[in-house]
C-alpha cells in the first residue's frame, strides 16, 4: 500500500514509518516538523492536507491508507486553547480529507488519556478496558473523545469506511527504560497512568494489524505492553494505591492495568517488548 503518515518524525511516527517500510508499504511521512518530514504539510490548514491525501506533483497521484499520528503530544506543552484547536482541527481535516479522496481506511492515534488520567478520581476498575464511558480531564483528552465521535459519524456517512482510534499508553523507547528502575521508590509517581506504558515497537505492530485488520466501522483499542512499568506485582500497586476500586480477575505477577485483551482478539495484537528485557 501506499500509506500516509502523519506525524511520522515523532516518537511512535518514526516507529511505525520504519515498520511499515520493512513490511515494503510505500510510506509517506506528513509532518509539519523542520526535521525529515519527506513532505511538509500543516494539517489545520484543510486546503494542504486534501493535497496531501489526494496528489502531490512528482510524488503520488493516490493514497490508499492513513495513519493520523500527528498533534500535539501530551497537555502542558501549550495552552490549553491552542492544543485543542490544533489537534481537533487537523483530525478533522485528516478524516474530512481522507472522505472526499475516497480513502477507507484510516488508523488513528487516540490517547489512554480518555479512562480518567491522571485518575485523581479513582478508576471505576481494574484492569481498564474500552466498555466504560470516556472520562476525559483534559483539554488534549476532551479532542481526543470528540475525535472518536467524529470517527463514529464519518463511518455512519460512508458504510464502507473503516476507522480505528488506538488508545496508546505512555510511547517509550528502549533508550527509555534506564529511568524505569528508579519508579519502585515511589508508586504514587506513576499511578498517573496505573503504570502503564508502550514500547514505541509495539505500538507500530499495533498500526500494522489495524491497518490489515478486515471490517467497516470505527473500533477503538487500548494499545499498551503487556507489563506495567514496576518491579512490584500489580495485586500490591493496585491493593496499596487504590484499595477501595475492585480487581476484577486474578492478576499475573507484572500483568498491564490497562487491558489490551480486546487488541488481542480483534487485531491478534501481541506485544513482544518489554523494559525488563533491556535492565
Amino acid at each position: 500500500m501506499r500509506i500516509a503518515v502523519t506525524g511520522g518524525t515523532g516518537k511512535l511516527g518514526r516507529a511505525v514509518v520504519a515498520s511499515l517500510r520493512a513490511d515494503g508499504d510505500e510510506v509517506i511521512n506528513l509532518d509539519a516538523a523542520a526535521v525529515r518530514p519527506d513532505i511538509r504539510i500543516d494539517l489545520t490548514d484543510y486546503g494542504q492536507t486534501i493535497e496531501a491525501l489526494t496528489a502531490i506533483d512528482d510524488r503520488y497521484h493516490q493514497i490508499d491508507a492513513v495513519v493520523h499520528l500527528a498533534a500535539i503530544p501530551a497537555p502542558g506543552i501549550t495552552g490549553n486553547a491552542a492544543t485543542f484547536q490544533n489537534n481537533i482541527v487537523a483530525t478533522y481535516n485528516v478524516f474530512a480529507a481522507a472522505k472526499a479522496a475516497g480513502i477507507t481506511n484510516v488508523v488513528w492515534a487516540s490517547s489512554e488519556t480518555l479512562l480518567g488520567i491522571p485518575f485523581e478520581t479513582p478508576p471505576p476498575y481494574i484492569p481498564l478496558d474500552e466498555e466504560y464511558p470516556a472520562r476525559p480531564e483534559s483539554r488534549y483528552a476532551l479532542a481526543k473523545h470528540l475525535e472518536e465521535t467524529m470517527a463514529a459519524q464519518f463511518c455512519r456517512w460512508n458504510p464502507a469506511l473503516k476507522m480505528i482510534g488506538l488508545r496508546f499508553s505512555n510511547v517509550m523507547d528502549p533508550a527509555d527504560y534506564a529511568e524505569f528502575p528508579s519508579f519502585d521508590a515511589d508508586p504514587a509517581r506513576r499511578k498517573w497512568n496505573l503504570w502503564g506504558y508502550i514500547d514505541a515497537r509495539d505500538g507500530a505492530q499495533a498500526v500494522r494489524k489495524a491497518l490489515d485488520y478486515r471490517a467497516t466501522g470505527v473500533e477503538i483499542f487500548i494499545i499498551a505492553n503487556a507489563d506495567t512499568v514496576m518491579s512490584r506485582s500489580s495485586a500490591e500497586l493496585a491493593a496499596s494505591v487504590y484499595p477501595g476500586v475492585e480487581v476484577r480477575r486474578e492478576l499475573g505477577e507484572h500483568e498491564t492495568l490497562l487491558s489490551i485483551d480486546k487488541a488481542r482478539r480483534l487485531l491478534g495484537y501481541e506485544p513482544q517488548h518489554s523494559w525488563r528485557d533491556h535492565i
